[in-house]
C-alpha cells in the first residue's frame, strides 16, 4: 500500500516487485495522472481518498510505503503505527526522523519518539539530499523503517498513557515535579525517585510505570502535545 504516490515515481517500483498495490492519493490532478500512466495495469488500484480519513484496513494488512507529505507527517505515522502492517517504510523529514529514532536523554527525544515507540520499533535507514527532488525541498529528508513490536507493551489504555505523556513533556526542559505536581499533587510526585529528571530522561517503559502509579489518582485529563 502507498500513501500519496504522486505522479508514480515510487509507483512503478513497487509494482516491479509487488503482486497487487493500492495507491492512496488525495490530489484529483494527480489521480487523473496516475490513472492515464498506469492504464491497463491491474494489479494497481488507485483510490481518490484522504490518509487520514480512510480505513487503510479495508484493503487488508499490507506493509505500507510512500513518500509523506511533511506538513502532515505527524498524523500519518499516529495512524499507521496502531494498524501493526508488517513493516512501514516512509520517506519524511529528516529532523523528523531523528526524534523517531531518537535514544532517552538526547534532544531529539519527546513526546512523538515515545508515541511511536509505545507500538513500533524504528529504523533509521538513511538520508535523502534536497537535489534528489525536483524541485528540491529546502530541508534534508531522510527513510525510516517502522516494524511491530515483538510483544506488545503492558498497557490497557495507550491513549491515557499518551495524555500522561503529553504532561510529562509540556514544558520540556522542566523536570517531572515542575511539570506534573499540579495536575497529580506535590505530595505524590514528589516522592517519586524520578522527580527531579526532565521526561527526555525518561524510557518507554519508565513512563508506564510512572502511568501505572498515578492512574487511579489522576484527577484531569489534556490532550498531549502536538
Amino acid at each position: 500500500m502507498e500513501i500519496g504516490p504522486g505522479r508514480g515515481a515510487l509507483t512503478e517500483k513497487l509494482l516491479a516487485r509487488a503482486v497487487r498495490v493500492v495507491a492512496v492519493e488525495v490530489d484529483p490532478v494527480l489521480v487523473e495522472h496516475l490513472q492515464q500512466k498506469f492504464a491497463g495495469e491491474p494489479r494497481l488500484q488507485i483510490v481518490h481518498a484522504d490518509v487520514l480519513r480512510t480505513d487503510l484496513a479495508q484493503w487488508g494488512i499490507a506493509p505500507l510505503a510512500g513518500n509523506l507529505p511533511y506538513y502532515i507527517t505527524s498524523p500519518i505515522l499516529e495512524k499507521t503505527i496502531r494498524m501493526r502492517t508488517p513493516r512501514a517504510v516512509f520517506l519524511i523529514q529528516q529532523e523528523v526522523a531523528e526524534r523517531l529514532a531518537a535514544k532517552p536523554g538526547t534532544r531529539d527525544y519527546g513526546f512523538l519518539t515515545v508515541q511511536t515507540a509505545l507500538f513500533a520499533q524504528v529504523r533509521y535507514l538513511f538520508g535523502v539530499k534536497p537535489g534528489s527532488f525536483q524541485p528540491p525541498p529546502k530541508v534534508d529528508s531522510a527513510v525510516v523503517m517502522l516494524q511491530p513490536r515483538p510483544e506488545a507493551l503492558p498497557v490497557n489504555d495507550p491513549d491515557g498513557l499518551l495524555r500522561f505523556v503529553g504532561h510529562c513533556f509540556s514544558h520540556k526542559r522542566k523536570t517531572l515535579r515542575n511539570n506534573l505536581a499540579a495536575i497529580y499533587g506535590k505530595e505524590l510526585v514528589d516522592a517519586w525517585p524520578e522527580a527531579s529528571l526532565r521526561a527526555e530522561q525518561i524510557p518507554v517503559e519508565g513512563f508506564i510505570a510512572l502511568w501505572n502509579r498515578v492512574t487511579p489518582d489522576a484527577k484531569r485529563t489534556a490532550d498531549p502535545p502536538s
